[in-house]
């Protein structure tokens, strides 16, 4: 595994894809903290699924369960009060 800063990423990217197509997992630091792996494709991460990240507190989980459904768009013309579209989409 390649760990590498944010500048050499920048002015070398397709080497790094090429490393990464062949199999190899390349770490993008920023500032010296990681911040994003590149890999393959078909590269297993050991099968973590949401639930597994929920139980572990890397994430938190959503608080709806049931399929949100967007209210019909608010139209706001020139010069309406955004305090007064917000009580409407409140309310």
């Amino acid at each position: 595994m390649a760990t590498i800063g944010i500048r050499e990423f920048r002015s070398a990217l397709a080497t790094y894809m090429k490393r990464a197509q062949m199999g190899e997992r390349v770490v993008v630091t920023v500032d010296g903290a990681p911040v994003a792996q590149l890999s393959p494709l078909g590269a297993d991460f050991g099968g973590v699924s949401m639930a597994d990240l929920v139980a572990r507190g890397t994430v938190i989980a959503p608080r709806r369960r049931a399929d949100w459904v967007p209210a019909e768009p608010l139209v706001l013309y020139s010069g309406a009060r955004i305090d007064r579209a917000l009580s409407q989409v409140r309310a």
